[in-house]
């Protein structure tokens, strides 16, 4: 039934994608698998408030949210062939279609938040950026997702050993599944719209992710215990089609980069917000919010690093993030 609902919302969109014409606004469908309350949603918002006022009118952004055009991976899918123009995407899932995405995958890669946005802003994070245009996808720029932790039903995280033999819901990520594999869990890949009910049916024992999104999912109702290990801190991307892109004038894109620009440091302001709210809100729903030795996580995880340094492509990188102040 979603498949269907999915599909016959995409088919609305790219239907009446060519109406703008009449009007002489071009339109910018925007799709993305989160809910309107998220940081996220709104700095795409933002976005688009701001292409408006800088373009003068000639551009509108029409924000799809919460999966109504399907999962990551089917909206970046979309992009790739035109159907649709932007989307946001968990560099977790981007790997699978641009291979060098997968450093931010990598546990423990970043040693605090400001090394990781020194490397995301600076020559890295735009040529990880750039490299993503051969799969026509263009990169516009990064939101902070925060770190991700792992939350699980009836039993609390006191160290990695713990972890053994836990089923754990992980993104559409080799690195995601490599990571939980390393600390001695059960890695099993599922929709993040599909997760609470798994969660409820036992599907799988827990989970991870960062306290915005295990709030505003609901999934502390059926996770009781949430240990911030904060395994990996892995950006969400804003893409635009190369199909979109390319279409457009140096001027147009001069505008969709100056908003998204904007939008980011928006997001990330609202992010520290969400972030500090959401786990208060969680500790007052019951939730027993824990913080571990991350070193032992760090030290059980460290064959994620050694195994993928064997990659001389993604060497350079995981080096060049190293060598980063």
């Amino acid at each position: 039934m979603n498949k269907i609902i999915s599909l016959i919302s995409i088919l609305f969109v790219v239907f009446f994608s060519g109406c703008n014409e009449l009007t002489g606004t071009k339109i910018l469908r925007l799709g993305h698998g989160l809910n309107t309350s998220h940081s996220v949603h709104k700095g795409m918002v933002h976005f688009g408030e701001k292409l408006e006022e800088l373009s003068k009118g000639r551009f509108k952004v029409q924000i799809y949210p919460s999966q109504q055009l399907g999962t990551e991976r089917q909206c970046v899918e979309l992009l790739q062939i035109g159907s649709l123009d932007m989307t946001k995407v968990s560099a977790g899932v981007l790997e699978n279609f641009a291979p060098s995405i997968r450093v931010f995958g990598i546990p423990y890669m970043f040693r605090d938040k400001a090394h990781c946005f020194n490397v995301l802003d600076g020559p890295i994070g735009k040529e990880l950026l750039s490299g993503t245009e051969q799969y026509w996808l263009k990169g516009l720029g990064y939101y902070d997702s925060g770190s991700r932790s792992f939350y699980t039903i009836d039993k609390a995280l006191e160290n990695p050993n713990d972890l053994d033999g836990l089923k754990i819901r992980v993104m559409e990520s080799q690195t995601a599944i490599d990571m939980v594999k390393s600390l001695g869990g059960s890695p099993t890949p599922i929709s993040y719209g599909e997760l609470y009910t798994a969660l409820q049916q036992g599907v799988v024992d827990g989970a991870e992710n960062n306290p915005p999104s295990f709030y505003l999912s609901r999934h502390y109702e059926v996770c009781k215990y949430y240990v911030l290990d904060e395994h990996t801190t892995i950006p969400d991307v804003v893409l635009m089609s190369t199909h979109m892109w390319n279409s457009l004038n140096d001027q147009e894109q001069e505008w969709i980069q100056n908003a998204i620009d904007l939008s980011v440091t928006e997001q990330r302001r609202l992010w520290l917000e969400s972030e500090r709210e959401s786990l208060e809100a969680v500790k007052e729903a019951g939730v027993q919010v824990s913080y571990p030795n991350k070193i032992l996580f760090s030290e059980k995880s460290k064959s994620v690093l050694e195994e993928y340094q064997k990659d001389p492509e993604l060497k350079i990188f995981i080096d060049k993030i190293k060598n980063t102040q």
